[in-house]
Formats: C-alpha cells, sequence, structure tokens
C-alpha cells in the first residue's frame, strides 16, 4: 500500500475548515426554521367576539372542557415573567368596553366590578380580554394577566349578541371618566365616526385617562380583508388615542385582519390562551381587540409605576420602547423600566400599507444553535489535528517529534 504523503492532507484540510466557516451559517438556518411557539397548536375552542346576530334565540359561548396545557407564545413575547418583578398595576383602575365581563369568572381574583348590563357577558369576549388585562394566573399553566393586581371596570359597548353600537360605546367611555380609569380599553371597532363618541373620548383623555382601542373589529369570517377596502376605525382613529393592531409570532399581521391605517403599535394577537364566563376552562382568541387588552393592561403598569404621568407620556413611553419596525411592537418589561432621554414624542404612524418586520428568530433554538456550532468546531478540530498530526506521527514511527537542530 502506498502511504500518503504530507501534502496529501491539505485537500482534507481545506474541506474541514470550509465545514468549520460553513457550521455557523447551517446553525443560523437552522434556527431561523424552527417553528415558534403559537397557541394555535393548543386543542382549544375558540373565542368568538361576537355571536350570529341573525339567529332566532341567543345561544351563549359554551363553557369550555378543556385547559391549556402550556403557556402561550403571547405572555414570553411581552417578558411578563420579568415585568411582574417591577410591578403589577396595583392601585391602577383599567376600564374595558366590551361585551361585559362575568365578574366571578375563574382567574379574574374577584377584582372585576360591573356596571348594569355589563356584568351579564353572553358571547365571553370581554371575559377573555379581562383574563388578559388582570387575569392572576390560574391554573398548573400560570396564564397571568399583564396587570394581575389592577382593578377593571366592565363596560358593555355592545348589544347581548356583541354587535357594537356608537350610542352605548360613548356613554361607556363616559362612565369610565366619571369612574376615574386610569386606561380605558375599547375592544370593538366601529367604521363610521360618531359626534358623542368624538367627545366622550377627548373628555376622558382630558380627564387623564389613557385610551387605548382596537385598530379593527376582528374579522368575522374568512375572506373579509379581500371585501373590505382599507379605512380607519373608531374610536382608534380619534386624536390622542393609542390605535393597536394584531400581530402573529413572526411579527406580521394575520392574513385575515382588516386592512386599516394610522396604527401605532402592534401587539399579540393570534393563538392566545385566556379564560371565558362560564367554568374553568381556556380558549384561543385573536383579533385587534386581544392586542388592545395586552396593551391595555402594559399602559397599567406604566401608570402604576408612573402616576404623575400625562397620558400622552405614557402613550410616548409604550411606542417609544417597543420593538422596532415599520409600526413598533409592544414590549411590556421595555415599558415598564426603560430610562427615556428627552426624545421628542413618536409621531402616528404614517397611513398607507406597511409591512411588518419579521422578528420570529426562533428564540428558543438559539441555545440548541450555539451548542451545535461549538460542538461541531470541536468535531472540526479534531478532524484537523487527526488529519495533519497523525500522518506525521506515522511518518516519524510515532516517535516524539525532534525539536532540536544539530
Amino acid at each position: 500500500m502506498k502511504r500518503r504523503g504530507p501534502g496529501a492532507a491539505r485537500p482534507l484540510c481545506g474541506a474541514a475548515l470550509a465545514a468549520a466557516l460553513l457550521l455557523p451559517v447551517a446553525a443560523a438556518e437552522q434556527a431561523s426554521a424552527a417553528p415558534a411557539a403559537d397557541g394555535k397548536r393548543q386543542e382549544l375552542p375558540p373565542m368568538p367576539s361576537a355571536l350570529d346576530p341573525r339567529a332566532d334565540a341567543v345561544e351563549c359561548t359554551a363553557a369550555s372542557r378543556e385547559k391549556a396545557e402550556k403557556q402561550d407564545w403571547s405572555r414570553q413575547r411581552l417578558d411578563l415573567a420579568r415585568a411582574h418583578q417591577h410591578g403589577t398595576g396595583a392601585g391602577t383602575t383599567v376600564a374595558l368596553v366590551d361585551t361585559g365581563v362575568s365578574t366571578d369568572a375563574a382567574g379574574l381574583g374577584g377584582r372585576v366590578t360591573a356596571r348594569g348590563a355589563a356584568g351579564d357577558d353572553c358571547v365571553g369576549h370581554g371575559t377573555f380580554l379581562a383574563g388578559l388585562i388582570v387575569g392572576e394566573g390560574w391554573g398548573r399553566t400560570r396564564l397571568p394577566g399583564v396587570a394581575p393586581e389592577a382593578e377593571l371596570l366592565a363596560l358593555r359597548g355592545t348589544d347581548e349578541r356583541g354587535s357594537a353600537d356608537a350610542a352605548l360605546v360613548a356613554g361607556a367611555v363616559r362612565d369610565a371618566t366619571a369612574a376615574g380609569a386610569d386606561v380605558i380599553a375599547v375592544g370593538v371597532a366601529l367604521p363610521k365616526r360618531d359626534e358623542e363618541l368624538t367627545s366622550a373620548v377627548a373628555e376622558a383623555i382630558d380627564a387623564g385617562a389613557v385610551v387605548v382601542a382596537a385598530a379593527t373589529p376582528d374579522p368575522p369570517h374568512a375572506g373579509a380583508t379581500r371585501e373590505t377596502p382599507a379605512r380607519t376605525y373608531w374610536p382608534a382613529g380619534e386624536p390622542g388615542v393609542l390605535s393597536v393592531a394584531d400581530m402573529l409570532p413572526s411579527g406580521a399581521r394575520p392574513g385575515d385582519a382588516l386592512p386599516t391605517d394610522g396604527v401605532d403599535l402592534v401587539a399579540p394577537g393570534a393563538g392566545v390562551v385566556s379564560g371565558g364566563p362560564r367554568g374553568d376552562g381556556h380558549y384561543l382568541g385573536a383579533g385587534a381587540s386581544v392586542a388592545a387588552a395586552y396593551t391595555a393592561g402594559t399602559a397599567a403598569l406604566v401608570r402604576a409605576a408612573r402616576p404623575d404621568d400625562t397620558p400622552e407620556e405614557i402613550v410616548h413611553r409604550l411606542t417609544s420602547t417597543a420593538y422596532p419596525a415599520d409600526i413598533p411592537q409592544l414590549d411590556a418589561y421595555a415599558a415598564l423600566t426603560t430610562v427615556l432621554g428627552d426624545a421628542p414624542v413618536r409621531a402616528r404612524a404614517a397611513e398607507g400599507p406597511v409591512t411588518v418586520r419579521d422578528t420570529a428568530s426562533a428564540d428558543r433554538a438559539a441555545n440548541r444553535a450555539t451548542a451545535f456550532v461549538l460542538l461541531g468546531t470541536a468535531g472540526v478540530l479534531a478532524v484537523l489535528w487527526a488529519v495533519i498530526a497523525v500522518p506525521r506521527a506515522r511518518a516519524r514511527g510515532w516517535r516524539p517529534a525532534d525539536t532540536g537542530r544539530d
């Protein structure tokens, strides 16, 4: 057998070096290809935003028999575990204008009061949102709201079946202002501007309330985006109101989201887990109303930590500390902990179509990718040692190298 000379090792060395250079690239591709956590993978019933208005009889949303087996991606994305080390919203009141809230629903800790018919939530949507705002994190999966020690005032802006009404929303906003609410979350969105609602919102902001509203209605059915042109919805379009749209784990808006403009923030709004008005089971919810609830809870955290800030200053903090993208992405932990300078207040996002930055970098896969790189590099070094050192040792008859010169 012909013995391989030292020069024969060079091609192998080049291949090994090339492999070492390609390993980080392969690891990065592996990380970006890993799927992000998404509540849609849990087998839970959907929470409707409204019931069929054409049905002869009203059948309320049934109690869920299913319970979540894990936290959904949204709470991890907002970094609530760390945010709650700095504040829980104690001492603040969030008014929620939606389908009502069941005051004795599981996981709400008895911190919900309701005005009039708002204590009866047939649809269940308002109770679902209340869990995202003030939920205490019940069950083994721990599903807390953003501000678990805030108080919540439930107000109805819809009829029993969940159809929004401008007069009801305006009246609810006025009631919230009269009650001294620190934050007013409006989960419904109206296609036409209403003079009374415009006035009610302006009075609320003048009184010191942070008003957060869903940028769009939740899509009533698949294909709605193909039938509905882009438009501004109300009260999200009112001056001073923080307009919030929904986003996927990737940071993009859902494909069935209604088109709109003038959005200030996006927040998690797909595959989100919370409770309902009956039983102790869980549901999956989606839409701009879900994103608005998360943002309202974050506003309560900021208001509790900074009680002297004006609504404009709190809105500025929420938008300026958000993850930078074409539409900023809500970051609850950063909003609560970041020290801001004297930067000017961020203007409302430019109107027109936008592309939200894709931030699904598969964070949990990053550690595996790093380990892959380290182990792969160690393997390459071992190959290099074998390719270079072993032939030379064999050529010397396995004797130690003579480093001296005659």
